[in-house]
């Protein structure tokens, strides 16, 4: 008998889409061969799910947990090729699972957490679908200082949670929710990281208005910027969207919090999408008919 090694596993996972001891199964009754072990699979159930997993699934939901003291919160990633599946009954159950089991396991880990059940319930609903359907991504966010965190979702596609010290949670929704639909870069001016500012005081000096300046009053316009910069990205700064006069960190503040940080998901965020020319698609299917 062949012995199976890893990267057979890992291609055929990769060419297939189906789990892993399911591949090491066929490549054993192939005897290793690929192209042997694939061509089995087209036989069996199991192929109808791997046909579908090269597929790019960018759309899908996110999915929020957050512990009824509010120590601590999850936000998980659930993928699907379509937003008519994202808006399935079946899928969305198969999203509260997932959800449900990474905020018990309290883990950001997706293979450890997917292992075993839930891989088998994910194949079972590629199958029943038809669609690539796969869990992307998970964060946990623990509070600090006694403090909490909250959650807000908004249309299934756009998940934050955030860390308040004090407060309460009613305050950490608003603004979780002023995160989602504004998107800042960071959660303090001082988070904000040194390349970023770098690349920002490089395309300030490179301004018509910077030339020929004196370079100690170059220097005050490059500062003075900056700090326009930081106050228009970051999260404490910014004009609170349910009230423009106040910042979002004097809003925290009022009702006795102050902002700590955030994570904000959105779906298929970083996804490179496929795009489907249908008309040339059709021509080309005219053409060999």
């Amino acid at each position: 008998m062949a012995a199976i090694s890893a990267s057979q596993v890992k291609e055929l996972r990769e060419r297939t889409g189906l789990g892993m001891m399911e591949c090491k199964k066929a490549l054993t009754e192939a005897g290793g061969d690929i192209d042997v072990a694939i061509e089995n699979l087209r036989k069996s159930s199991g192929l109808k799910a791997a046909k579908k997993a090269g597929r790019t699934a960018a759309e899908g939901t996110v999915v929020t947990r957050v512990a009824e003291d509010g120590s601590y919160g999850v936000m998980v990633e659930i993928n699907s090729e379509t937003d008519f599946v994202a808006r399935d009954d079946n899928f969305k159950a198969f999203a509260d699972q997932i959800a449900d089991a990474f905020f018990a396991a309290k883990s950001e880990d997706v293979a450890a957490v997917m292992a075993g059940d839930l891989e088998t319930a994910r194949e079972q609903l590629v199958q029943k679908i038809g669609e690539n359907i796969g869990v992307r991504r998970c964060v946990v966010v623990d509070a600090v200082d006694g403090g909490l965190v909250g959650e807000y979702v908004h249309g299934g596609r756009i998940g934050v949670l955030t860390v308040l010290k004090g407060g309460n949670a009613e305050v950490a929704k608003d603004i979780a929710m002023h995160v989602a639909a504004i998107n800042p870069a960071v959660a303090r001016p001082e988070d904000m990281p040194q390349a970023q500012l770098d690349q920002e005081k490089e395309i300030i000096l490179a301004q018509p208005d910077m030339a020929g300046k004196p370079a100690e009053i170059a220097e005050k316009m490059v500062q003075g910027r900056l700090k326009k910069y930081l106050a228009e990205n970051s999260l404490t700064e910014q004009p609170f969207v349910k009230d423009p006069n106040q910042s979002v960190a004097q809003f925290a503040k009022a009702a006795g919090g102050e902002v700590i940080g955030f994570t904000r998901f959105e779906v298929g965020e970083g996804i490179e999408k496929e795009e489907v020319d249908f008309a040339k698609e059709v021509m080309e299917q005219a053409k060999r008919s």
